[in-house]
């Protein structure tokens, strides 16, 4: 396993997971300290990974809260070859988030606009710093 620097940029030989359809593993801390763990679509804009959820949601909560996470994501077509990322979470908006989930339902379904969202639902991006990286293999 290796370790880069801090304020870390994904390593050129995982950066082709980050342009795949897996999911992100993102883990968050709840209020008493303990894990949150939740696969959830995403992508990447500046070196920054971008993730998406409604407000009021457990997640929102813990990334309002408690900015560090850590994200892991397996390779699509190696289950056994993943990137691991430590993070802050810089940026927490409403700004585009529609539009944003919209586009993650494109890549992950297939569909134009994203099928699941309920009435009243306020979408939230949240963009992710990634701080340490670890790679396997």
């Amino acid at each position: 396993m290796s370790m880069s620097p801090s304020h870390a940029q994904v390593p050129e030989s995982h950066a082709a997971i980050l342009k795949s359809k897996a999911l992100v593993f993102l883990a968050t801390t709840n209020a008493s300290g303990a894990p949150q763990v939740s696969p959830v679509w995403f992508d990447t804009e500046g070196g920054l990974i971008r993730v998406n959820s409604a407000k009021g949601r457990l997640k929102d909560r813990n990334m309002r809260a408690r900015k560090k996470v850590s994200l892991a994501v397996v390779d699509p077509e190696n289950m056994y070859r993943w990137l691991g990322l430590q993070g802050t979470v810089v940026e927490v908006t409403e700004q585009g988030a529609d539009a944003h989930i919209d586009g993650l339902a494109k890549k992950y379904l297939g569909k134009d606009t994203y099928p699941n969202r309920r009435a009243g639902e306020v979408r939230v991006i949240y963009k992710i710093r990634p701080d340490k990286a670890f790679t396997m293999p």
